[in-house]
């Protein structure tokens, strides 16, 4: 029984894997041209689980940047308002925080959705040790080119 187990949780994995992987890899630079929006938009459209629902949350933010007219604000917040619910869904997951920390950071001021920069940072500080190698190096990525971390605290990361 605990064989058979192992085999759905390693087939599950092994099929949530890539997608997250490619979505890792592709998020730092989604928001850099349109094509890389929509690309990244289809690459998480069909993703399961609490952090693919947080990347396609963030690629509907980033598509917002490459819309046009008045419905811009309406899509940044329904991008806002999913990703707070994947949070709440999951409120441990240092990804989803990360993802959370990277599109606060980049959104003007004016949308005024900077509330949680502080707490996701101290978050990711804290639980760094505990996270797996692929998480780990995009936490150390996105900090190197981060605001909100110090320079100390970079160390940390080290």
């Amino acid at each position: 029984m605990k064989l058979i187990f192992a085999f759905i949780t390693a087939f599950v994995f092994f099929l949530q894997g890539p997608d997250l992987d490619t979505a890792r890899l592709k998020f730092p630079t989604a928001h850099t041209t349109k094509q890389n929006a929509d690309n990244f938009a289809k690459l998480v459209a069909n993703g399961t689980g609490s952090t693919m629902t947080g990347y396609k949350a963030a690629a509907k933010i980033i598509q917002a940047k490459f819309a046009k007219g008045e419905g811009r604000k309406k899509i940044i917040a329904a991008g806002v308002k999913s990703l707070e619910n994947s949070i709440k869904t999951d409120s441990d997951n240092a990804e989803l925080r990360l993802i959370r920390l990277s599109i606060q950071e980049s959104l003007p001021k004016f949308i005024r959705y900077d509330t949680h920069i502080a707490a996701d940072k101290a978050f990711l500080l804290k639980n760094f040790t505990s996270q797996n190698f692929a998480l780990k190096a995009q936490i150390k990525k996105f900090a190197a080119v981060s605001k909100s971390f110090t320079a100390q605290e970079k160390l940390k990361l080290k």
